[in-house]
């Protein structure tokens, strides 16, 4: 059924809404997710790939977890009824490091509620700003962007182009045990990244689903390693869905600053830019 006027207005109604947290921030839970993406576990030295998404997850009552594994619809985001829901984009600031060890406080808002109507039918865009702010002075700006879609037509297997892989390239190879690890890490229960029969029954996918953070991790890793020095910002939107089972390259792009993952038949599931 399509989105109608009043309920896009009720969704709409949220624009504006605003929370706070606050958190002391756990070398020991940074040191986890350094652990899980890949990179240094001295995080006292260098801080790994957005380490700020280590911080002020999601904590949601048993009771209050949909069928997908979300938290219910409702609450701080509006409750958009159409049945799935990604992560889609984000575009960082950084204005200097997170001092480990130290109290923190998140301020989220509610920037957008749009909707937009095409081939795939409805879609809903929930524009959320994240600032993280120590003493009183920023250290991260994030605008990210949830997109929510009816659930459509199911996902064909995507089938391998065995494509060769260029100079510059890296081939990323997740595990079922990395996206577990991520899962926990980040404390996302989606059910896509973990519960096989309920992706392929429920939501169409031919395969376990690799999150589009951990991604949007691996990119800016990518694109420090190449230039040597961490990014001052960075931003990424997905294009397509990334498998378990299926290399991933994560590939320099002509752009300044450009970095994409490919998929195996040729598919760009990502493109990032890093700013310096």
């Amino acid at each position: 059924m399509a989105v109608t006027p009043e309920e896009l207005a009720h969704w709409q109604s949220w624009t504006g809404r605003q929370e706070t947290r606050e958190q002391v921030l756990d070398a020991e839970a940074l040191r986890r997710f350094a652990a899980t993406i890949g990179e240094s576990l001295d995080v006292e030295a260098v801080q790994p790939s957005l380490a700020h998404w280590a911080f002020f997850l999601p904590t949601v009552a048993a009771d209050e977890i949909g069928p997908d594994g979300h938290p219910r619809r409702g609450g701080f985001l509006p409750p958009i009824t159409l049945a799935r829901r990604m992560f889609a984009a984000s575009s960082m600031r950084f204005d200097g490091a997170l001092a480990l060890g130290e109290a923190a406080l998140l301020t989220q808002t509610i920037a957008s509620v749009k909707h937009k109507s095409g081939k795939s039918g409805d879609l809903v865009f929930v524009e959320v700003d994240r600032t993280i702010a120590q003493h009183g002075v920023t250290r991260v700006q994030e605008r990210q962007s949830i997109v929510y879609r009816a659930a459509g037509e199911r996902t064909m297997p995507v089938v391998d182009a065995d494509l060769t892989v260029e100079a510059g390239e890296v081939t990323w190879h997740p595990t079922p045990v990395d996206l577990f690890r991520f899962s926990a890490v980040t404390f996302n229960s989606h059910r896509i990244h973990y519960d096989l029969p309920y992706t392929m029954q429920e939501e169409g996918y031919p395969a376990l689903v690799i999150h589009g953070p951990f991604t949007a991790v691996r990119l800016f890793g990518f694109a420090r390693h190449r230039a040597g020095r961490p990014p001052a910002g960075f931003e990424f939107r997905a294009a397509a869905p990334l498998f378990l089972g299926q290399g991933v390259r994560l590939a320099p792009d002509a752009a300044p600053g450009g970095v994409r993952a490919i998929r195996c038949d040729g598919t760009v599931a990502m493109n990032a830019t890093a700013r310096f």
